[in-house]
């Protein structure tokens, strides 16, 4: 096994070679390639997907993680326009990103270039196998995934038919490859692949994140979970405020981007709370509400200090009263994970104080935390949301996923 798992990393490495040097009509063509046979193998990839979801269900998955797991024919077909959509975003392999001419004539310019080969180690997302291996391959780099046991054997047919269709357009099969038999070892082993993997990307729950953070000798790009909170301002609109609220909770929870923390100032509580909150617990959240909201609302349960600063990942979400915006943005500081912020006002004094002095990675004004997302963003699929400031933060398109290089080129100087 160990001979094997050293001869994928060796493939990728030569696969990134190649990929360096093939254009972007190639990728392209590879990536329709993908997409058609993603289609044409829909019921294949279905039925590995029901095998993965009963053995879950079995296990006693929680529902939303249940949800992440399923594919359905529609879920697919969205995969497959998600895959033509990056077909047309711009490559940014080779773009020059600045560039001088010397007063000794030397011409600079600095051009993006691939990573090489990105590893990824993610739980019981079939999505983000084709996601990954669509973004990564449009811009250069070559795969090395590591999907969960969870979803081992819908990744496995999905890795197959992605691999066959790189295949069918000359590239090698392995620019995608995954690690998934290898199990606890194998993601171990990724972890600690300096020198063949350049950057490895870990998506998933804080604990998964943390690990990879922790253990990893390659570089990691942290993509972080998701404590993410909406502040009433006291001159915030009621019926924004309860359209928003309500669609950052409930219309998908199991995802980073959904609210977990609800703030309201004190001077707007008796105007917005009875219907924001009322409405959430109308449609089946959970409140976890401080003294002051459980006092302007009947069904909550009592929030405790751990419930600020959770990541739900359900139909549950913790309200508290503040006294001013900036007790919200000491809260949010406090208890954020840097994700995403947002606040509904009619104040744009106070809306640009938010913007500048909450610290996340994506900083909302009367809109919902739904929107932080590659696709929803315009950047195609994702390879993640960093909630790290190197390199990349926020949604992780096509650009976040290359590097830079000088090229000099000169006509005999030296330096004296």
């Amino acid at each position: 096994m160990a001979d094997t798992f050293l001869a994928i990393l060796e493939d990728a490495k030569s696969a990134s070679i190649v990929l360096a040097r093939t254009g972007t009509a190639s990728k392209n063509l590879a990536l329709e390639s993908i997409a058609a046979a993603l289609g044409e193998n829909s019921a294949q990839i279905v039925a590995a997907n029901e095998a993965d979801c009963s053995a879950a269900e079995a296990s006693g998955m929680e529902a939303s993680l249940l949800d992440r797991l399923r594919l359905t024919p529609e879920r697919v077909s969205a995969l497959a326009t998600s895959v033509r959509d990056i077909i047309a975003l711009p490559d940014p392999v080779g773009e020059v990103v600045r560039g001088s001419t010397l007063p000794n004539g030397l011409q600079l310019s600095e051009v993006r270039v691939p990573f090489g080969v990105v590893g990824a180690i993610y739980e019981a997302r079939p999505n983000v196998t084709v996601d990954l291996a669509a973004i990564l391959l449009k811009s250069g780099n070559a795969a090395v995934l590591r999907g969960g046991t969870a979803a081992e054997a819908t990744n496995t047919v999905l890795v197959g038919i992605i691999q066959d269709a790189l295949a069918a357009t000359g590239l090698p099969r392995s620019v995608v490859q995954t690690i998934d038999p290898f199990g606890r070892d194998g993601a171990q082993r990724l972890m600690n692949a300096r020198g063949y993997v350049d950057v490895l990307v870990p998506r998933g729950s804080a604990s998964l994140i943390a690990a990879v953070v922790n253990d990893s000798s390659v570089p990691v790009i942290e993509t972080g979970s998701g404590v993410v909170h909406i502040f009433l301002d006291a001159s915030a609109d009621e019926t924004m405020s309860s359209d928003i609220v309500h669609n950052a909770k409930t219309q998908r929870v199991g995802v980073c981007n959904s609210l977990e923390t609800l703030l309201v100032h004190r001077d707007a509580a008796e105007r917005l709370i009875p219907s924001v909150v009322g409405r959430l617990r109308d449609s089946g959240v959970t409140v976890h509400a401080d003294t002051a909201t459980a006092a302007l609302v009947e069904g909550t349960v009592p929030a405790t200090p751990s419930d600020f600063g959770h990541e739900f990942l359900s139909m549950d979400v913790a309200v508290k009263v503040v006294e001013s915006l900036d007790e919200a943005i000491t809260h949010i500081r406090d208890h954020s994970t840097h994700h995403t912020e947002s606040i509904i006002t009619n104040d744009m004094a106070n809306a640009e104080r938010f913007l500048s002095e909450v610290d996340s990675a994506v900083v909302m004004v009367n809109a919902s935390t739904r929107f932080t997302d590659g696709g929803e963003f315009g950047f195609g699929a994702e390879v993640g949301i960093s909630t790290q400031k190197l390199h990349a933060r926020g949604p992780m398109g096509l650009p976040e996923l290359t590097s830079t290089k000088w090229l000099v080129r000169g006509n005999g100087q030296w330096r004296r």
